[in-house]
Order: C-alpha cells, then sequence, then structure tokens
C-alpha cells in the first residue's frame, strides 16, 4: 500500500540527495519536454551537480515517503521582505496525494519564519495543472512576464500573513 501525505516527512534536503532530486524532478516535467526549448527544460530539471550548487543559495526540501523514496521537492530562497520558490515537483505516481501541499506550507512556514512578507514563484503555461494548485493556494498572477529561453515566464505572488 502506498502513503499517503500523513506518512510523508518533509525535511532539507542533504547534498548527497541532489542525484535523487534531480530524478524527481526530472519524473515530473517529462511529460512538458516537447513544451520546452532545450535550454528551459535543462534549467527546470537541472543535474546533480546544478542540484548543489542550488542548494548553496536556497533551502531546497525533500518530501520522503516510509521507504525513503524522494517522492517531492521544492526550493526556497528569502531576500529580505520577499520569498521566492522554485522547483516544485512531485513524482507522477504521487501526485494527489497531498505533498504538494506539504511541500508548500512548509516552505511558506520557513519564509515567514525569515520574515517575508511576500513570497513569489514563476511558472509556464504548459503547466496548467500547477497553476490551478498555486491559485488554490493563494497565489495571484503578478502581472510580471519574463523571458525564459524564449518562452513566456508567468510570476505569481501570495502575501505571507
Amino acid at each position: 500500500m502506498r502513503s499517503t501525505a500523513s506518512t510523508i516527512v518533509i525535511r532539507r534536503a542533504r547534498v548527497e540527495e541532489a542525484e535523487r532530486i534531480s530524478e524527481c524532478l526530472e519524473s515530473a516535467f517529462e511529460p512538458f519536454r516537447s513544451h520546452y526549448p532545450p535550454d528551459a527544460f535543462r534549467d527546470t530539471v537541472p543535474n546533480p551537480e546544478s542540484i548543489r550548487e542550488r542548494m548553496i543559495g536556497m533551502t531546497v526540501y525533500a518530501a520522503l515517503s516510509n521507504a525513503g523514496e524522494i517522492v517531492g521537492t521544492i526550493a526556497s530562497s528569502a531576500k529580505g521582505e520577499e520569498g521566492h520558490l522554485r522547483g516544485m515537483a512531485v513524482r507522477p505516481a504521487w501526485q494527489g496525494h497531498g505533498i504538494a501541499e506539504l511541500l508548500l506550507h512548509t516552505a511558506e512556514k520557513d519564509l515567514r519564519a525569515a520574515g517575508c512578507k511576500r513570497v513569489t514563484l514563476d511558472t509556464t503555461a504548459p503547466l496548467q495543472r500547477a497553476i490551478q494548485f498555486y491559485r488554490r493556494n493563494g497565489f495571484a498572477p503578478s502581472g510580471r512576464i519574463g523571458d525564459f529561453f524564449g518562452m513566456p515566464l508567468y510570476e505569481y505572488e501570495k502575501p505571507l500573513n
């Protein structure tokens, strides 16, 4: 029987887990690969070395099943009163079990503790299910649209009360 969110542990990822974090991101984003330019996909699904570099400037979280499998991840950074999220992923077989909520709430709690008053994240149009999830969890479009290797990158924001 598969674990549910109640048996998932969320904690800071360890440097030696970079390969498993990269694999988790790849499994979650693989269905969208054809919608991304190659450089955009490589940035979205960083290799283990890039994950280790990310861990220097961001807090990377891992969601672990009771068997120790990394089934989800998210990264956050705090700069003054603004937090930023990136790299949210849940392995496809584990989607719909509340893991994304656990990851998001953990990152938001830590950003609040760091003094952040708002949090932002960026996403792309192909990720409609993720966009719906973010909206359900209080995020709204900021109106800022960037360029992500030739595709639009939409910023979403949320106050952290």
